[in-house]
């Protein structure tokens, strides 16, 4: 290992204390285990890790003074463990909660040959209709994550109603990360706004909360989806609060146009408004078709997960201005949340 990359695993990872974890877990011959860092995301830490012939991912959270209940790592193992060879999930290979191992907790799943899709495609299918695929898988594997039996699974759904869960989490979040930032009065207005509007409750399923393109793998030669990833939001709810989030992180055309005219130095629009993808209410629409379900109060699903959308942008800002964000791509945050909050306010306002 190079010096520039022990400095850049430095506080993320102890080699040798990996190494004994897993010769002690996974059993064998001893074997040297290499490092490398996943530059990537913004949230939990993701590392690769090679053991042999052993290809792994770990996930562990970033460093820092980290908001309660935020990076949940072990959530996501959790979710993996028990949907895996139902959907399509990575296969879950160790975790480990003994703090004195790295300094924090922490999860192994094997990696899968793909990619994800941010602002490239693979070229043998960067066409109107392997976009189109694309799309199409994205809902199949959804409805395939919501039919998973949570309950045979072992997995116990919280009480009460998880639409009310979930907007008091994320408001809590926002008033913990306010301090820490700076005020954002549309965001007040938009969490007023879904208090006083929360649908009557749908059925329980396995809810990813992160559903989006970018957050999904790919194979690099047909458009087919291999596998789900970034679990950390994963719990038991609402089915359209997925379909909700996707939706809200799909791109709106006429929208997303409009505003890079009134600011050409804002980023580069989500790949999903290429030609050949669906238009937004078209994805909800399949999700639909496919699951069974009808689809309700979408403009409040949308707005649901445009506020947790928000609120994590900031807490991502937060971190960046205290020094504790590996992605330089999260100096970003400081205007691209502010513009969350000027759309959401626009759905609002019809």
């Amino acid at each position: 290992m190079t010096g520039g990359q022990e400095q850049e695993l430095e506080g993320l990872v102890d080699v040798p204390a990996l190494t004994r974890f897993l010769d002690e877990r996974l059993g064998g011959a001893p074997a040297p285990v290499a490092v490398r860092k996943h530059v990537a995301g913004y949230s939990n830490v993701t590392l690769f890790v090679e053991r042999g012939d052993l290809r792994m991912v770990l996930r562990r959270p970033p460093a820092g003074n980290l908001l309660p209940s935020a990076h949940d790592v072990l959530r996501e193992y959790r979710f993996i463990s028990a949907i895996y060879g139902k959907a399509r999930v990575p296969r879950p290979i160790a975790s480990c909660d003994d703090l004195a191992v790295m300094g924090a907790p922490f999860y192994l799943m094997e990696r899968v040959d793909g990619t994800e899709i941010r602002e490239t495609i693979p070229a043998p299918y960067d066409n109107p209709a392997g976009r189109r695929k694309m799309a199409e898988e994205m809902i199949t594997a959804l409805v395939e994550v919501h039919a998973v039996d949570w309950r045979a699974a072992g997995l116990t759904a919280p009480p009460g109603s998880y639409v009310e869960r979930q907007l008091k989490r994320w408001q809590r979040q926002w008033e913990l990360t306010r301090p820490r930032t700076r005020e954002l009065p549309g965001l007040d207005r938009v969490s007023r706004w879904l208090q006083d509007y929360v649908p009557a409750e749908s059925e329980t399923v396995i809810a990813h909360g992160d559903y989006k393109i970018d957050n999904v793998m790919f194979d690099l030669q047909e458009p087919r989806l291999l596998a789900i990833l970034d679990w950390e939001l994963a719990t038991l709810g609402d089915p359209l609060s997925d379909v909700g989030w996707m939706v809200s992180t799909w791109g709106d055309r006429a929208q997303l146009a409009a505003a890079a005219a009134a600011d050409p130095s804002a980023p580069p629009p989500p790949t999903t408004t290429r030609e050949g993808f669906p238009e937004q209410d078209e994805m909800a629409e399949m999700y639909a078709r496919q699951s069974g379900r009808p689809i309700h109060d979408l403009r409040f699903y949308r707005l649901l997960a445009a506020f947790k959308g928000a609120v994590i942008s900031e807490g991502i800002h937060m971190r960046y201005i205290e020094g504790n964000v590996t992605n330089p791509l999260a100096a970003r945050m400081e205007k691209q949340v502010p513009q969350q909050i000027e759309r959401m306010l626009r759905l609002i306002d019809g």
